[in-house]
């Protein structure tokens, strides 16, 4: 039986690629390459893709004229123009739930390791400060602090979870309501700001959320306040973030997502009052295995005419990470 064919774009590891060649012939579009690289008669044929890049503009699918469905690697979709595939009846599929706990856990962490201080104290004892000064200084409590959430929708509901059961309150801001166990609801993130002690950022990316951290939310927060950003660097007006560190304005703030990334504002790296991270919030093994089978999954899925495991994009259909 001739398998389906399939365009998979970016590198995936090697248990995401043996599991798509089991079941696809699959024609290998690296990170950044034209789809010029690729014949006119090849392109004509691909209906599907598995997606794991930075770009995916109209030009491109319309230099594939069969694509109906693009299967995202990861719970983000910013990088694809949504729209575009709308327009020209293409699926758009991510892969949610499976990195929601997994992206939760590190965004506590952060925020309990830069409350802590947890890495300047490690430092304090590997470069023999605690023999030679004495105890290190104290800081800020975690516990029983108010947290406000920015989106809540899978991911942010699972940070706020864990958070509830540090005995902090919860507040949350997105378009309406939720059904929540009590906790505060906003609509103005910079309102909800004022109000709490650690503003955790979850939101999915794209030009809906670009800014909604703005400078008047920074501020709001105020040099105790903290902000944690696992969501995407475009969510926060990094400039005014970077000033309000430097300044005081802002009192610190555990980063997994920049702007730029990975090559970060070099402002970042002179700061003492950030925690900086590698876009790792999902990187572990059980769950980037999880994800890598949910494209190929959703791919299968489609060249048999079955219901999609992770509908999209298109009427009714609203991606399930957006606040």
């Amino acid at each position: 039986m001739t398998k389906p064919e399939i365009l998979v774009s970016g590198s995936y590891p090697d248990w995401d690629m043996d599991g798509f060649r089991k079941d696809f012939t699959c024609h290998m579009l690296e990170e950044g390459a034209p789809l010029s690289t690729l014949s006119d008669a090849l392109r004509a044929r691909i209906a599907g893709m598995a997606f794991k890049s930075h770009a995916m503009d109209p030009e491109m699918m319309d230099a594939l004229p069969a694509l109906k469905i693009i299967a995202n690697y990861g719970v983000g979709y910013d990088a694809i123009d949504v729209a575009a595939a709308d327009a020209r009846g293409i699926a758009v599929t991510n892969t949610p739930d499976v990195l929601s706990d997994e992206v939760a856990d590190l965004a506590v962490g952060m925020l309990i390791a830069q409350a802590r201080r947890i890495v300047e104290a490690e430092a304090w004892v590997t470069e023999g400060l605690w023999a030679k000064q004495g105890a290190f200084p104290l800081q800020a409590r975690v516990w029983g602090r108010k947290a406000g959430i920015v989106g809540l929708g899978r991911i942010g509901r699972e940070i706020a979870n864990r958070l509830a059961a540090f005995k902090m309150e919860i507040s949350y801001s997105s378009r309406s309501a939720k059904e929540t166990p009590g906790w505060r609801h906003y609509t103005d993130v910079a309102a909800m700001a004022g109000e709490v002690d650690f503003l955790i950022v979850a939101l999915a990316g794209g030009p809906e959320t670009q800014g909604i951290v703005d400078r008047a939310a920074i501020e709001a927060l105020g040099p105790e306040g903290m902000i944690v950003n696992i969501s995407r660097g475009s969510t926060i007006d990094e400039g005014a973030m970077i000033e309000a560190l430097q300044s005081g304005k802002l009192g610190s703030a555990a980063l997994d997502v920049f702007e730029n990334e990975p090559n970060l504002d070099p402002r970042f790296l002179k700061l003492k009052n950030v925690l900086l991270q590698p876009h790792q919030a999902s990187a572990t093994v059980a769950t980037r295995v999880a994800m890598g089978a949910l494209p190929r999954a959703t791919l299968m899925a489609w060249f048999n005419g079955q219901p999609l495991p992770t509908p999209g994009n298109g009427p009714g259909r609203a991606f399930p990470e957006t606040a």
